[in-house]
């Protein structure tokens, strides 16, 4: 299979990139990148729970959001023209993630066209079983220059 990235990177590029951001605030990694996936872990901790201790589901949809997006700016054909903007995320939660385990997340595409990409992200525990299943339509515009 031929990999679908257009654009140069590192995993360790890909992290610097969420220095100072929400993703970084929620512990969010890219760990593994494959010919047509990324991958990426998040702890469930004191900043991915809720109250009862279990996996917040916006903190799922968080990561989901952040592979989806991550990955459809590496499909970009020329990022000095073009961005991706989220234009819809959906997200069922099949099973509670527990406090203390590291989530696995990964984001394989379903559409990827000129104007529209859809990504479908499943986020699993340590077991492998299945947690959430969410996806995302990134619109494809024209990135607005600088004046």
């Amino acid at each position: 299979m031929h990999p679908i990235w257009k654009q140069p990177f590192t995993i360790a590029a890909l992290n610097d990139l969420s220095q100072h951001t929400m993703v970084a605030h929620l512990g969010i990694q890219i760990v593994e990148v494959g010919d047509d996936y990324l991958k990426a872990t998040m702890p469930v901790d004191r900043r991915t729970v809720q109250p009862m201790r279990l996996l917040h589901g916006g903190a799922s949809v968080a990561l989901a959001e952040t592979l989806g997006s991550v990955a459809g700016f590496l499909c970009l054909d020329d990022v000095g023209q073009q961005q991706v903007v989220g234009v819809d995320i959906n997200a069922t939660h099949l099973r509670a993630g527990r406090e203390g385990e590291i989530v696995t997340g990964i984001a394989r595409p379903l559409k990827l066209g000129r104007r529209l990409q859809m990504w479908q992200i499943e986020i699993s525990n340590p077991a492998g079983e299945l947690l959430c299943v969410s996806r995302i339509t990134l619109a494809v515009i024209e990135r607005k220059q600088e004046e």
